[in-house]
Formats: C-alpha cells, sequence, structure tokens
C-alpha cells in the first residue's frame, strides 16, 4: 500500500496523509485517527524515500573526505566506515565527497545542490574555508577538529596537545632525557592542519616543562619514511632514548629502523604516541599509546549532526575526546 490508497481509503488527500505522517502542518484530531487507523488496519510502513519525502529532507548526509593528502590513513578510512555504521542506526545514507584542489566543484555541488542534509567535515584546519562556506550556507554540519574560531560551529575532536603532552610526562617520569616527536607530514604543519600543529605545540611545552631536551621532526605518511626519519634521528642525536608519535603510518618503518640499529624496545629505546589501537597493537612490542577512539568520534559525530538536522537552531556543542595511555610493552625506565 502507498500513500494515495492510504488517501482514497481514509477520503482525504495525498498532501494531508503526508502531513499527518511528518507533522510539518496542522491536520485535525478527528483526520488524523482516520489516517491513522487506515494505516494500522493496512500494516502499513513507509519506506525510507517516502519518509523523506514526507520530511522534506534527503535523509542523507555527505562525509567530506580531507584535502591534505591523496590517500586516506587507516585511521581516516576506519573512521569513513564508523560514520557509515553510525549513519545506519540513524536511517541516514553517507555520501562520500572529496575537497581541495580539483575536488572544490565537487564540495561546493555538495553545499549549493541540497543534495543531503548536513556534512561531517573530516581533517579540518586552524583556518578552513571549507568550515566557512558551510556556515554561510546555513547548512547543518559538524567538524572533526576545529578551526581557530572554535566557538562558533560544532566539532568533535581529540585533544591531541594534551594527549602528547601526556606520552611526554609519561616519558620523563620514567627518567628520560632526551626525547622527540615524529609528526606528520610538514605540509601539514604548513597548511594549519589541527592535529599535526597541536601536536607540536604539546610536545613543546611539556618538554619545557620538564626540562627535557627535546627534537621534533615531520615524517611523511608511509613506512619507507618512517624508517629513513628514525635513522636520521638517531644519527643526529645518538643520545635520544624516547620517542613520541602521532604518525601511525610511519610506525611499521620506525620499528625497522630500531631494530636495525640495535635499539632494543624498550630495554634500549621507548616509544610512545597517540595512535589506532590496530597501529599500536600490531607494534612489536605493542605500543604504549594513547588510542584514537574511532568509532566514538563517528558515534558523536553523526549524533550532533542528526540533531542539528532535526533542530538547526540548537546552539554549538562540542566533545573533546581524551582517552587514556594504554600501558603495553614499549616503555620502560630510562637506561
Amino acid at each position: 500500500m502507498n500513500i494515495g490508497e492510504i488517501a482514497r481509503r481514509a477520503g482525504v488527500s495525498r498532501s494531508t496523509v503526508s502531513y499527518a505522517l511528518s507533522g510539518k502542518r496542522a491536520v485535525s484530531d478527528l483526520t488524523r485517527r482516520r489516517i491513522l487507523r487506515v494505516i494500522e488496519e493496512a500494516g502499513y510502513r513507509p519506506n525510507a524515500s517516502a519518509r523523506a519525502l514526507a520530511e522534506g529532507r534527503t535523509r542523507t548526509i555527505a562525509l567530506v573526505i580531507p584535502p591534505a593528502g591523496s590517500q586516506l590513513t587507516p585511521i581516516q578510512l576506519g573512521f569513513v566506515a564508523s560514520v557509515v555504521t553510525a549513519a545506519g542506526r540513524h536511517e541516514l545514507d553517507v555520501l562520500l565527497s572529496p575537497s581541495g584542489g580539483e575536488h572544490d566543484r565537487s564540495f561546493e555541488r555538495i553545499v549549493t545542490g541540497r543534495r543531503v542534509d548536513g556534512v561531517i567535515l573530516m581533517e579540518v584546519r586552524l583556518h578552513d574555508a571549507r568550515a566557512a562556506r558551510l556556515r554561510e550556507s546555513a547548512m547543518p554540519f559538524v567538524a572533526i577538529g576545529h578551526t581557530a574560531d572554535a566557538g562558533i560551529s560544532s566539532w568533535v575532536d581529540l585533544d591531541y596537545e594534551g594527549l602528547v603532552a601526556n606520552c611526554v610526562h609519561h616519558l620523563a617520569d620514567l627518567g628520560h632525557r632526551t626525547i622527540a616527536l615524529v609528526n606528520r607530514p610538514e605540509e601539514f604543519l604548513n597548511l594549519g592542519y589541527g592535529p599535526a600543529r597541536r601536536a607540536l605545540d604539546g610536545f613543546t611545552a611539556a618538554a619545557a616543562a620538564r626540562g627535557l631536551a627535546a627534537t621534533a621532526v615531520c615524517c611523511a605518511d608511509e613506512a619507507m619514511a618512517g624508517e629513513t626519519c628514525m635513522q636520521d634521528l638517531l644519527t643526529a642525536r645518538p643520545d635520544l632514548t624516547g620517542l613520541v608519535t602521532v604518525n601511525e603510518a610511519a610506525l611499521p618503518g620506525v620499528e625497522r629502523a630500531l631494530r636495525r640499529l640495535g635499539r632494543a624496545v624498550p630495554s634500549r629505546f621507548s616509544v610512545t604516541g597517540v595512535v589506532g589501537r590496530h597501529w599500536a597493537e600490531e607494534f612489536h612490542p605493542p605500543l604504549t599509546a594513547a588510542d584514537v577512539p574511532v568509532a566514538e568520534m563517528a558515534d558523536r559525530a553523526v549524533d550532533l549532526l542528526a540533531e542539528h538536522i532535526s533542530a538547526p537552531a540548537e546552539a554549538a556543542r562540542h566533545v573533546l575526546l581524551s582517552p587514556p595511555i594504554s600501558l603495553r610493552a614499549t616503555t620502560a625506565p630510562a637506561g
């Protein structure tokens, strides 16, 4: 049975049935009860398309994927999958849309075409034109990460500054005095990519507070780069005893370099950082780290976006996650 048949049996117009289902316009109690009685007797369940039409919505959200690189990292891929799962619980479909460079037209179509009800914006920069464009268009959106003017839109973020600082303090508490940070690629810092910038800020401030000799380097998101980076670090600073990283893709190379150079972990070298749990558990031995809560970030983002779609006038909300360091097997007292 479709809406037309319900309208015929209830003796009303199709639009009246639609209004009764969506609540968009007032329908008399008598008429509403008659329509609901017909629906109950027929066992009618509107499909997603019918509900969307009745609500004046697409029941689709856009997930705008990163502009900072051409290849998604494992954490980013995990986030995409988790958003799709979370959206399904809200009966929402997900449209993936790239942004940046030649993809800007695709992003603009998302904004102006009204093909979606809202947007989740990944990998936000401190000064992000995409966020400004979404605010200008009044499109409901939730950012993953936050811009410099953090208070004016909703976001979900990881406390990279605080978490990296916690890693530094953990190493300092174990007696390490000379440490390094392996950050994300240099172009990310130059673009104002929030996690890379905040990781550096947290590392620098915590090392200074503890009086540590600290070196920070950038590294491409790949294992080979991680191996080269670790070798260069130990060549320049053979006195290094501890490492903090937020670059999970570089970890296999970091591991290979330490093994090849005879820096046994953790007896001769300690490693910690902020990475996805999968990467932490794949490291040998398993990595002591603050695990990035990918699924929780996706769940909170989709929940926030669903709320904003239903109530666009609601105030912006902010979620800052700070998971504890999971003590595994890669840190030990400095020798």
